[in-house]
């Protein structure tokens, strides 16, 4: 199954009872499984999980540990990214140069990099000398 629809098909399970906003996202890991997670909200917010921290937790848990692309989709009127913290979790798995598909259910697409998306990650080279 190609990673949109991976996504696409996700994204009908997330549970947004308060919000509304369904989101779903996959992760294609270098060893070419994919992976897919949809957002949780929780009543005692900020409790919930994102998408794509869904679909890491499930690419961990499967052995994978490296991104090679990543498919997140929402019904929203333009292409929605990845929350700040999402962004550090893909930094954990990913190069700055793993492409971040983002999707409407109309179609529409904007293609940007990790490196793009979050510049000036935070990484083991900041630790270094500890």
């Amino acid at each position: 199954m190609p990673l949109k629809q991976a996504a696409t098909a996700v994204r009908e399970n997330a549970h947004a009872p308060y919000s509304g906003f369904k989101v779903g996202a996959a992760i294609r890991a270098i060893s070419g499984t994919i992976y897919s997670g949809c957002n949780v909200e929780n009543v005692a917010y900020p409790e919930g999980t994102c998408a794509e921290a869904g679909a890491i937790a499930a690419m961990v848990a499967a052995g994978d540990t490296e991104i090679d692309e990543v498919y997140v989709i929402a019904d929203a009127p333009m292409p929605v990214s990845p929350c700040g913290g999402c962004r550090q979790k893909l930094a954990e798995f990913g190069a700055g140069h793993v492409p971040v598909i983002m999707g409407t259910l109309d179609g529409q697409e904007q293609v940007m990099t990790l490196g793009e998306l979050l510049p000036g990650a935070f990484n083991t080279d900041h630790m270094q000398g500890r």
